[in-house]
Parts: structure tokens; sequence; C-alpha cells
């Protein structure tokens, strides 16, 4: 099984495929220093096989990339990065460089 994620701006998501199967998405709204990740969701077909895990990281390393401090309203995505402290850096809260 192979996950692939994309980034869909003029749909303002990262779209997971599974073997070329659409499996997930990942919603987003982009500012100049945040990225607010408000709603993630995964087939039903997918649940349990990373497809949730490969789109949090690849739209968290996204952020990364381009600066972002996090807001993530998604439970899906806030349960994430609690359990991966690596990524904790990028929550929004935790940046003093997007704070004022």
């Amino acid at each position: 099984m192979t996950v692939t994620v994309r980034d869909n701006p003029s749909a303002n998501r990262f779209e997971a495929q599974v073997d070329g199967v659409a499996a997930g998405f990942a919603e987003y709204i982009r500012t100049d220093s945040l990225v607010v990740y408000p709603h993630t969701v995964v087939d039903p077909a997918f649940e349990g096989q990373g497809v949730g895990g490969t789109l949090a990281r690849t739209a968290l390393d996204d952020a990364r990339r381009r600066g972002l401090g996090v807001l993530a309203t998604c439970p899906f995505i806030h349960g994430w990065m609690e359990r991966h402290p690596d990524y904790q850096d990028l929550a929004y809260e935790n940046r003093s460089s997007v704070r004022d």
C-alpha cells in the first residue's frame, strides 16, 4: 500500500490517495504567518492504515517549510501534534515569533 499526499491549493486542502484511490483530505486556511487545520477526513475503508498520519505529517512539514505557525482546530491534527513532540514547536501558542 502506497499513500501519496498532494497539496491542492485551489481546494485549500491536502489530498491523500492510496494506490491511486482517493483516501482522505486535510483542509487548511493559510495566512502570511499562520495555517489553520480545521478538518481532516479519512475514508472509512482506509482508517487505521496510516493515511491520517501521513496527511498530518505532510501538512505540518509544509507549514514548517513555509515558516508558519499552526492552529490545529481539527481534533485529529491537534492530537497528532500532541503525540509527536517534534512538531509541537509549530503550535501557534508556542511560537513567540507570531505573537503580538
